[in-house]
């Protein structure tokens, strides 16, 4: 049955703002990302500023098989809703995907009748829909697990409904993560609650019952077998260079049908690729993409990696860099055109791991698992500035110091909760 959603307890999200921003507002709102990164949740808290929302979840099975079989019901039902109900809400859209057509044919109808926030945890079946995403009607957002700028935040003023006055909605922060806790255990929201053992097992059965069947409850990968092994290769080799031919010899699986299975994680929302910087320098650079899943719990469980501190001593240095580029990813993807996250090396062997990329400037990031810093550790740091002046002023090394260091007149060292 669809119902009306209700005031719920809700910690601070960065991309609230831009869900609740003025030029939305007559949009059909699309809201993506992995299961459990907290979209439901977010959605609540929208729609209680702007009074009774009408929703739909299909992962109820008997509402999903209902409009499955009549599409056309939703537009009836909206229609005939109460004229004080504005906001109608869709969670999992991707199960249903023709109610974009019913949703983009109210929306031609009436562009300021209703409100439409639209969650999905998967795009390649809406990709597929006549609608296509609701071109021109739609703005898309995407949620990713916690990151550090949502926590310590308590305040944000929330764009109220037509007629009503601005105010200060204060939210709870989400609490801050040791170290240990982030790169073992990961960032999404519900497994941040919990303890660390009872943590773990819920990762676990988030792989088992998510990453593997709902992957193939939505048809993207038939045979399961072959995909499973790709699976726990994928988690182990996520964030380094990208080798499909040793990936195939490994797993047995043919370099066509892993890049499908790629294809299948960013389409799930489970990863993503991050691309070779794209500015030409004098040096060449090397062009194939990486490719990190979307939470370091997750990643863990699925490479088979037991949360315990001898992960950290084998591989903290791997789980820091991984923890920085999920970091980057989320901020990029909030702040919008004009920013994204990409990666530098050369032929030569020069590296720096991350470029954060702005509209007018660029700044190079380097991870270090040293607790101290040295000028040594910022000398590919230093090679990119000299490479690229008009675009990189200045570098950051992130590593486990105890307070920020001045490494050289450009490059500055930081703690790795400063980021």
């Amino acid at each position: 049955m669809s119902k009306i959603f209700c005031i719920a307890m809700f910690r601070r999200r960065t991309v609230l703002d831009a869900l609740l921003r003025p030029v939305s507002r007559n949009k059909v709102c699309l809201l993506f990302g992995a299961r459990q990164t907290g979209k439901t949740a977010l959605l609540r808290q929208v729609v209680a500023e702007t009074g009774d929302a009408h929703a739909y979840d299909l992962q109820d099975s008997a509402l999903r098989r209902q409009l499955e079989a009549d599409p056309a019901r939703f537009g009836r039902e909206v229609r005939a809703l109460p004229r004080n109900v504005r906001v109608i809400v869709v969670d999992e859209i991707q199960k249903v995907p023709a109610l974009l057509e019913e949703v983009q044919s109210l929306y031609d109808g009436a562009p300021r009748r209703w409100q439409f926030f639209l969650t999905g945890s998967s795009a390649r079946r809406l990709r597929s829909g006549s609608a296509n995403l609701l071109p021109g009607r739609s703005h898309v957002f995407h949620l990713h697990p916690v990151c550090r700028w949502e926590e310590g935040a308590d305040r944000i003023e929330v764009a109220p409904p037509a007629g009503r006055s601005p105010r200060v909605e204060r939210l709870p922060p989400f609490p801050d993560q040791d170290l240990s806790r982030a790169l073992l255990l990961g960032s999404l929201p519900g497994v941040r609650a919990e303890k660390p053992v009872t943590a773990a097992a819920t990762l676990d059965a988030y792989v088992g019952n998510y990453v593997e069947e709902e992957v193939r409850r939505e048809a993207l990968v038939r045979d399961l077998g072959p995909f499973h092994v790709f699976l726990r290769l994928a988690a182990s080799e996520s964030g380094q260079m990208m080798n499909l031919t040793k990936l195939s010899q490994e797993s047995g699986v043919a370099i066509s049908t892993l890049r499908t299975y790629y294809q299948v994680l960013v389409d799930t929302f489970l990863g993503c690729w991050m691309p070779a910087y794209g500015v030409a320098s004098r040096k060449r650079v090397l062009t194939t993409p990486r490719f990190y899943f979307f939470d370091l719990g997750v990643r863990n469980a699925t490479a088979q990696l037991p949360p315990d501190k001898g992960v950290l001593q084998a591989q903290g240095g791997l789980l820091l860099e991984h923890w920085v580029a999920q970091e980057l990813i989320a901020r990029a993807d909030y702040l919008g055109r004009g920013h994204r996250v990409s990666y530098w090396r050369t032929a030569q062997g020069l590296e720096v791991d991350f470029v954060f990329e702005g509209p007018r400037s660029d700044l190079p990031i380097e991870v270090k698992w040293t607790e101290r810093p040295r000028i040594e550790d910022a000398r590919h740091l230093e090679t990119f500035l000299d490479l690229h002046p008009k675009r990189a002023k200045r570098g950051l090394l992130v590593c486990r110091c105890s307070a920020r260091q001045q490494l050289s007149d450009r490059v500055t060292a930081i703690p790795w909760n400063e980021l």
